[in-house]
């Protein structure tokens, strides 16, 4: 496993952008706020017996983008994002690519899937630990706490949920949508092991990420939709939109200028 530097970061935010604009296809805010902590945990944490689950399918981008920076894609495999015939679809595909266990293109359901895989490494006495990525407008479905009640319940230690918490979702806030805020306390009253941390500072998530823990570990994570691209930040229509060149290339300055 390799530590995740600015370097690595830098060249997968513009490998997303490229590919995403090459494409013509929108999604990109999200996959910006929830690519730095998908690089880390591939990166640093996910060894051959452990399981990804991208319960956030909107967010297939990043984790396409993240299996190249792995050397799992080609670029050649990349430019095919979203075209006729491709194995990268809009959301995670159902098969074709062997790190892609479950086709998580309606939201709300893959913490359900990660929450029974878990299960079933423990119930085949099998090693490794399983990681789910959510959005945070996922929690305003019943699916997903019914999942959450299922882990507590069996106490999957072997479980790692990260909450995706930018706020927006596809007709607006989260709160004026159907506000669960404070998101953090309504996860808080299970029994859980829960943590509120900078979605965007690697630091500080693997300090959770390397406590142990005899519950199932939940991070929410603090992100900003469009993270590191200055029109794009903090803004919905960036939820749909695609790519004019003229962004495009502002999008790069704006990475190139962070320090």
């Amino acid at each position: 496993m390799t530590a995740i530097s600015e370097t690595m970061l830098l060249a997968a935010r513009k490998r997303l952008l490229k590919m995403h604009y090459e494409s013509g296809v929108g999604h990109i805010g999200g996959n910006l706020s929830c690519l730095d902590a998908m690089l880390l945990v591939h990166h640093e944490y996910l060894g051959a017996q452990d399981r990804f689950i991208l319960s956030k399918g909107h967010s297939a981008g990043a984790l396409y983008v993240t299996l190249w920076s792995l050397g799992r894609l080609s670029d050649e495999t990349l430019q095919k994002f979203h075209k006729d015939e491709t194995l990268l679809a809009g959301h995670p595909p159902a098969a074709g690519i062997p790190e892609i266990r479950f086709a998580t293109g309606s939201l709300g359901h893959g913490l359900s899937l990660a929450a029974g895989t878990a299960l079933a490494l423990r119930m085949k006495k099998q090693s490794g630990n399983v990681y789910c990525l959510t959005s945070d407008g996922e929690w305003q479905e019943g699916s997903t706490w019914e999942a959450l009640i299922f882990a507590t319940h069996h106490g999957l230690d072997n479980l790692t949920i990260l909450v995706d918490h930018n706020r927006l979702q596809g007709f607006g806030s989260t709160s004026d949508v159907a506000s669960m805020a404070p998101l953090m306390d309504k996860i808080s009253g299970f029994d859980l092991d829960v943590h509120y941390v900078n979605g965007h500072d690697l630091a500080e998530i693997r300090s959770v990420l390397e406590r142990p823990s005899r519950r199932c570990k939940v991070l929410v994570l603090d992100t900003i939709k469009g993270h590191g691209i200055k029109f794009m930040e903090d803004r919905m229509e960036w939820h749909y939109l695609p790519l004019k060149e003229d962004q495009y290339r502002e999008a790069l300055r704006d990475l190139d200028a962070v320090k």
